[in-house]
């Protein structure tokens, strides 16, 4: 049986209710009304977009705290988008740089040494995969190298997780163009246009879901909202934690499937200058590796020619680092330029700054997912419904474009399709 009606939030008995509006969420609601569902779209957060947030320094200088780049931008959808909305972005090689290593440039001669161990360890992966192993990443690729250092740091960029957590079958499955396009207008802000007519109620976290063949009911604070099917497109890390209690529970194959794919750390952190002190020659990024162990840092000097840099960590470091606070995040970027360039690049520094914290944003927990070792069909299992009542979308849950806005986008495409089937199904 459903339980007593509550005060609606707005609602009621609609065909489907969607929790969260992030590229998932809100890209299932434009579905829904495209193939004439009804719904109710339930965000936790006060804003709509999720893990793509743009920010500003100053008027006209925007800055992604999370999704930035089109990925695979040769079959991406939010390529069309950006071009309707007259958003601009930069085509080209935005990752062309150099790398500075203990205190030089590197030759082209050693960064070809670097190239080569990256299509071994790549052959290495592969060979693995066909043999049917669900190993860590770690245990198949060159760590001797002295270069290793600088492949398993790029590796975090793209998993948020370190090479050790995360799965042979995840590193394969995930598919990329190579074609990277930066949103100079952000990518927060394209998908917060887009969405901008789509009803949402925001402030408005689900706390408990009560369902059934009957439907469902997604209490919150406000009240309760019932439809007839329930799409979850929250991260793993919400729907691994237990913050939205399921009546009755979520079985075991699917809480399982969440907690295979955690979300890992990823920070961008932004700092804005006061003038350009790098050149007209400088080429668009650098990556450096100081001597010893310390993590290397990718910088991008100036993006689209505008006044300021940022810095990319992810895995455990950044975890540490958002640990530390702010200021260590803008400190640690700030030395390392100093470091690479002199300190002369003292004199540049504003004030401003901009930092991600998506570990601590208590409506996500975390950057994006990757499969841990030995759970490499959980991508599978958490895209599959309950019983086709219950369905899941988000980043998480695709099978190719994981890790992506337009992978989620996707997702909540697909799943309103399969809602939609089960709905005619049913009728």
């Amino acid at each position: 049986m459903m339980e007593p009606r509550e005060a609606i939030v707005a609602a009621s008995d609609v065909d489907v209710v969607i929790v969260g509006a992030g590229a998932a969420g809100l890209s299932a609601a434009r579905a829904a009304t495209t193939r004439g569902l009804s719904f109710h779209l339930l965000e936790a957060s006060p804003r709509i977009g999720g893990r793509a947030y743009t920010r500003e320094f100053i008027p006209g200088m925007p800055f992604d705290l999370g999704c930035h780049w089109m990925h695979s931008a040769s079959l991406n959808p939010f390529v069309a988008i950006a071009d309707r909305f007259g958003f601009r972005y930069q085509k080209g090689e935005p990752w062309s740089g150099n790398i500075y290593a203990g205190n030089c440039w590197l030759t082209k001669e050693t960064e070809q040494e670097i190239l080569a161990l990256a299509e071994a360890d790549e052959a290495a992966i592969a060979a693995a995969a066909a043999r049917g192993q669900d190993l860590a990443v770690a245990e198949v690729v060159d760590r001797q190298s002295r270069w290793a250092p600088f492949l398993a740091y790029w590796f975090t960029l793209s998993t948020s997780r370190d090479m050790d957590q995360v799965s042979i079958a995840d590193a394969v499955a995930a598919e990329d163009t190579g074609v990277d396009w930066p949103l100079r207008d952000g990518f927060g802000a394209l998908l917060a246009r887009w969405a901008a007519d789509i009803p949402v109620t925001l402030d408005t976290p689900v706390t408990r879901v009560r369902w059934g063949k009957a439907g469902v009911a997604a209490k919150t604070a406000k009240g309760s909202v019932t439809g007839r099917r329930l799409l979850i497109t929250v991260s793993t890390n919400i729907l691994a934690s237990g913050r939205i209690a399921f009546d009755p529970p979520l079985p075991a194959w699917k809480r399982d499937a969440a907690a295979g794919l955690p979300l890992g750390s990823y920070q961008r952190i932004g700092i804005m200058l006061t003038h350009d002190p790098f050149g007209p020659d400088a080429l668009p990024h650098a990556t450096v590796m100081p001597a010893g162990d310390e993590t290397p840092l990718t910088v991008f000097l100036r993006p689209f020619g505008l006044d300021y840099v940022v810095g990319l960590t992810a895995g455990r470091f950044a975890a540490a680092l958002e640990r530390a606070g702010r200021a260590a995040s803008v400190d640690y970027l700030a030395e390392r330029l100093v470091k690479t360039f002199g300190g002369g690049i003292r004199k540049a520094f504003s004030r401003r700054s901009l930092v991600s914290a998506w570990d601590s944003d208590p409506w996500i927990l975390g950057a994006y997912s990757a499969a841990t070792p030995g759970n490499p069909h959980s991508r599978e299992a958490l895209a599959r419904p309950v019983e086709d009542v219950l369905f899941f979308a988000g980043e998480a849950t695709s099978p190719n474009f994981f890790d992506s806005c337009h992978g989620a986008y996707l997702s909540g495409i697909a799943a309103i399709d399969d809602i939609a089937k089960s709905t005619r199904t049913a009728a």
